[in-house]
């Protein structure tokens, strides 16, 4: 929880910050855009953390929901599907490579992280392979599936949040009932802080690290597919790059140890955004583009050595309490 608060702490210091040096922050349409951008990253973020609490990591996610946001409007504007077919279709697929992931990971024994480096480079390639390299977009059709992305609920003052921040706000709430209230959310953790007395337990480890990866491909599938929606105008051999790096900042700096077994939903939520808090204020305020990647790598090295040294205290202070806490020798 106090890494959360520090955390939450960060995003008003940026926001503020920001907003002080330039009043155009606090606009109602670039908080709009701050809110779609962070829902969506939010959405993949959730996603990664499932499976970084197995203590694995997936790399594909951006190639994968790439490859789910091209299918899209191929299936819809190439090939004449339904929109609820080819949404069905695709979100299919999202699960079948998550799936496939655990599969690989746990029955032929790889590495998640090979396992997902080769999916990054398959579906990227995949993706332009399906589109011929050219441009998809879904042109001035299907208003109803793109208010998805585009819609606006008002609210005051001229304000109006996103609908997509509707559709982040349910897969958290989901995703935390599901992760702090259920048998499932128990049985991920105790596999991440220990997969062989989780097996000895009596958890079905192979089934928790399926699972994992399979909700992890389907919320990177839903991102590909808001985001396609949102732009409109998808160049397969780029769309949806470095989404993974941006999932496993989110996921990182809101709480979850690559270690494994640790993480909460709502710290996702938190360091998703800061991410895409501070990107936008790098824009506002005029920052040099070519110093963004490195300011935000910067935050997630702080955020990943500030966890490290968090727990060695926390563990220095474990042992310090044993010792205390321990028997006296007996006098002779």
């Amino acid at each position: 929880m106090k890494q959360q608060l520090g955390i939450l702490g960060l995003l008003f210091a940026v926001g503020a910050a920001t907003a002080m040096a330039n009043s155009a922050f606090l606009d109602s349409y670039n908080l709009g855009n701050v809110a779609v951008w962070s829902s969506l990253c939010i959405i993949t973020s959730i996603g990664m953390a499932f499976v970084i609490i197995t203590g694995g990591i997936d790399l594909s996610i951006g190639s994968a929901g790439g490859l789910i946001g091209c299918m899209l409007p191929f299936l819809l504007v190439s090939k004449g599907v339904h929109p609820v077919l080819a949404v069905a279709m695709v979100l299919t697929v999202s699960l079948g490579i998550g799936w496939l992931h655990g599969m690989l990971i746990t029955k032929v024994r790889l590495q998640p992280f090979i396992v997902t480096l080769c999916g990054l480079l398959v579906y990227r390639s995949l993706a332009r392979s399906l589109s011929g390299d050219t441009t998809l977009g879904f042109g001035n059709s299907y208003s109803d599936l793109r208010w998805l992305a585009t819609g606006k609920v008002p609210l005051f003052a001229g304000y109006q949040l996103p609908v997509p921040f509707f559709i982040m706000l349910g897969v958290a709430l989901l995703a935390a009932v599901f992760l702090n209230l259920t048998v499932f959310g128990r049985h991920l953790k105790a596999l991440g802080r220990n997969e062989q007395a989780a097996r000895f337990s009596g958890i079905n480890t192979d089934r928790m690290v399926i699972a994992a990866y399979m909700i992890c491909s389907l919320l990177a599938g839903v991102g590909g597919i808001l985001l396609a929606l949102e732009i409109n105008s998808l160049q397969p051999s780029s769309f949806n790059n470095s989404a993974e790096l941006y999932a496993i900042a989110g996921a990182v700096l809101g709480g979850c140890s690559l270690r494994g077994g640790e993480g909460s939903i709502l710290g996702v939520v938190i360091g998703a955004t800061v991410i895409r808090v501070i990107s936008n204020s790098i824009n506002i305020l005029g920052i040099p583009s070519q110093w963004e990647d490195g300011i935000i790598g910067t935050v997630i090295l702080a955020g990943v050595v500030t966890d490290e040294l968090v727990h060695r205290w926390a563990a220095r202070r474990r042992v310090m309490s044993a010792g205390k806490d321990a028997p006296a020798p007996p006098a002779t």
